[in-house]
């Protein structure tokens, strides 16, 4: 037996490194090749597998061409594009007018290119369909053989690629991009070419000009309409953030009961919304419909929503836009690389970066020309040296036994460089003649004069910026179209509110003086009474009602914020409860004053003002039909408020004073003003420097006899407090 040979331990091969060096090292790099170099787009508007597909395309003659198979076109691209067959056709496909995933394609398809408004609808083999550039990419290589860019090597050093390219409209906000790099995204949303056009031209002639007033909103693909937020706009116009509402159009079809979506948010699908519908009817929450079907066929996209007899189709709608996808939010994140560093701007300085590169593009075309012309121009000066003196030029030539030296001694007898002395050499026989030179010698004026006009652009700033005007007004006579995404306003909707199915049971509502709100059962307040509350609060109101009604909350900024009982958690009386502020969502430094309960926006409000004025509203003048949570001018913001009283029906009520007066008058000689913030009428009359205290109904009062202090007629200075009220005055009423 052979004797074991003993194993010696193996010695692994481990080095330690700090987990900062990993990712200096290792990771770092990654991050920054997927940001540069595939998820950010540039200032062209272009990710790199964008640029490498359209120029690919260019070079292979499909600007002007016939279409070709997009197998051969893919092919092509993995030149430039080495990641693979599938990648770069996905990439063409959202490019394509067949997808419609673009305001403004830049590949005219032919096949089925599948939809971006649809999940499942995919799109055919390479092999099946074919592909060329559409008309809008003469913008776009118009003059990229003109030096306005510069070039690199591709990844093997076998051909050349534009590092950018020259487009001559800002297609960086035409067409929608979005990529998600490492730690870091980008979203830029689509607008109307003209628009932006316009915008640019606008900004060019006055760098303050207001981009809101021609840059109108972002305009998509798919059609829809937008909910202007002018705050959400303005926003995403200064720091190039935020989001905007986007919803679906529809008809109703009277004579089939049902509604038809034609146009639908970019953000979505087809299929996504009818699953979301789906669920909510299985789930008992939309009893109104029947039936759901998509019916897109080649006209375009369309499902239907059958409904149930006696349905409302706009309440409907309203509640399929709160609880689905048929209104949507689009993000915005205008994150750019400018100069190979990421950057998230505004809309007015991305058409600043734009201009800027432009006006680099128009320079070098400019000056491209004009190296040409006066490479040109000094040919022809030689020729005109030779032409002063045909015969001695011949005589040279004939004179030269070895055909290398006839350059040499050109340039010796007439005192020119070489590079003319070969045009001069190549110049057929039959050339040399009276109108040859006479057509030379008006080249070299006319040259001459080009070259001064080019030279003139590239020092004026000015005449460079008359270039992009004119370049932009043409794109937006060849290219501008209207908007396909209508523009409406919250404001202008009328939109009923959508009925919700809510449990109503008995609550009792409680309103503190810090703005603390609760909503407690009568059972929990049977078994614990004793309210919880912070230091020095206090209980303001207390209002026994149903969990369905609506809940109005009145603030010191003379606006009302809208809820509803059932969108509070019910809860007991040993907590502090919710914080009206916060959970409204108030102004900064905005305080509850009042509230008020109501089931069907029966009765009024009365509002009591320190100067002794009194105002009374109808509560159906807070009723809106659209869904707003928030009101302005709730009441008159003129005066300071004392106190803002829910009366179901007109009864008596007492005005305290700090003068020690009181005044009982009834609510009904108070005429009722259906606009908000009437300023009402003098009830009581004060002493300049005393104001109202309180004003509370006459019963709530603490008053032994309310009749010892009622007034015939208003306005009145009200009678001094009796003996047996002597100590009202001690007594905090609301």
């Amino acid at each position: 037996m052979s004797k074991k040979q003993e194993q010696k331990p193996v010695k692994e091969n481990i080095r330690l490194q700090q987990i900062t060096q990993t990712l200096e090292i290792n990771y770092m790099p990654y991050a920054m090749s997927v940001i540069i170099s595939r998820a950010i787009p540039e200032i062209d508007g272009f990710k790199p597998s964008h640029r490498k597909l359209l120029y690919t395309m260019y070079k292979m003659g499909l600007l002007s061409g016939g279409r070709m198979k997009s197998a051969n076109i893919v092919g092509q691209t993995m030149k430039l594009n080495p990641h693979g067959d599938a990648a770069i056709y996905e990439t063409m496909v959202r490019l394509t007018r067949g997808y419609q995933a673009l305001l403004h394609p830049f590949v005219d398809s032919k096949g089925s290119f599948g939809k971006t408004y649809s999940r499942d609808m995919a799109y055919a083999a390479s092999r099946y369909t074919e592909a060329k550039l559409e008309k809008i990419c003469e913008l776009i290589f118009g003059d990229i053989d003109k030096d306005t860019v510069d070039f690199v090597d591709n990844y093997d050093s076998t051909m050349q690629e534009p590092t950018l390219l020259p487009t001559a409209f800002p297609n960086i906000l035409v067409n929608p991009n979005q990529g998600i790099a490492v730690g870091m995204a980008s979203s830029i949303c689509s607008f109307n070419l003209a628009e932006v056009c316009r915008t640019t031209i606008e900004l060019i002639k006055n760098p303050d000009h207001d981009v809101a007033s021609t840059l109108l909103a972002p305009d998509f693909s798919t059609g829809g309409q937008l909910i202007a937020d002018q705050k959400a706009l303005e926003e995403i116009y200064q720091t190039g953030r935020g989001s905007i509402k986007v919803r679906s159009k529809y008809n109703y079809d009277k004579k089939n009961n049902c509604i038809e979506v034609t146009e639908i948010p970019y953000s979505t699908t087809v299929e996504a919304i009818m699953e979301k519908i789906i669920e909510l009817n299985k789930a008992g929450k939309l009893r109104e419909i029947s039936d759901v079907r998509d019916e897109t066929d080649l006209s375009g996209l369309k499902f239907t929503i059958d409904l149930k007899r006696g349905a409302d189709p706009d309440r409907l709608m309203a509640a399929l836009f709160r609880c689905t996808p048929l209104e949507d939010s689009v993000s915005c994140n205008f994150n750019v690389l400018i100069g190979g560093v990421p950057m998230v701007l505004g809309v007015k300085d991305i058409l600043t970066e734009w201009t800027a590169f432009r006006v680099e593009c128009v320079k070098r075309r400019v000056h491209y020309s004009m190296t040409k012309k006066k490479d040109r121009l000094h040919l022809l000066y030689g020729l005109r040296k030779i032409l002063l003196d045909i015969d001695k030029a011949i005589k040279i030539i004939r004179g030269t036994e070895d055909d290398a030296e006839v350059v040499p001694n050109l340039m010796i007898g007439f005192g020119i460089d070489e590079k003319q002395a070969e045009f001069i050499a190549e110049i057929k026989l039959r050339n040399l003649n009276k109108q040859y030179i006479l057509n030379a010698l008006n080249d070299v004026e006319k040259l001459e004069k080009e070259i001064a006009d080019l030279e003139d652009i590239l020092r004026s700033r000015k005449r460079v910026d008359k270039i992009i005007i004119s370049e932009l007004e043409d794109a937006i006579k060849r290219f501008g179209k209207p908007r396909l995404t209508e523009i409406i306003y919250r404001d202008e909707l009328d939109e009923p509110e959508p009925e919700q199915t809510v449990d109503d049971y008995p609550v009792t509502a409680f309103l503190t003086r810090e703005g603390y709100f609760k909503k407690i059962t009568p059972q929990s307040l049977r078994m614990s009474s004793e309210q919880r509350l912070k230091d020095g609060d206090e209980i303001a109101q207390s209002v026994e009602c149903s969990n369905a009604c609506s809940v109005l909350v009145f603030t010191d900024r003379a606006q009302v914020y809208k809820s509803y009982l059932y969108e509070f958690d019910d809860t007991k009386a040993s907590v502090l409860g919710d914080f009206l502020p916060a959970k409204l969502s108030m102004d900064e430094g905005e305080s509850p004053v009042a509230m008020a309960v109501t089931a069907d926006y029966s009765g009024y409000m009365l509002f009591a003002f320190g100067n002794g004025r009194a105002a009374k509203v109808p509560l159906s003048s807070y009723r809106t039909k659209t869904n707003r949570k928030k009101l302005t001018s709730a009441f008159c913001a003129k005066f300071p408020l004392t106190a803002a009283l829910q009366l179901d029906e007109d009864g008596e009520i007492a005005f305290i004073a700090s003068n020690g007066k009181v005044l009982v008058f009834h609510s009904g000689s108070v005429p009722e003003k259906a606009a908000r913030d009437t300023q009402g009428i003098i009830v009581m009359k004060l002493p300049s420097k005393h104001r109202l205290e309180r004003a509370v109904p006459a019963e709530k009062s603490g008053l032994v006899n309310p009749a010892a202090y009622r007034a015939r007629g208003l306005p009145a200075s009200g009678a001094a407090v009796k003996k047996e009220d002597g100590d009202l005055n001690q007594t905090r009423l609301m």
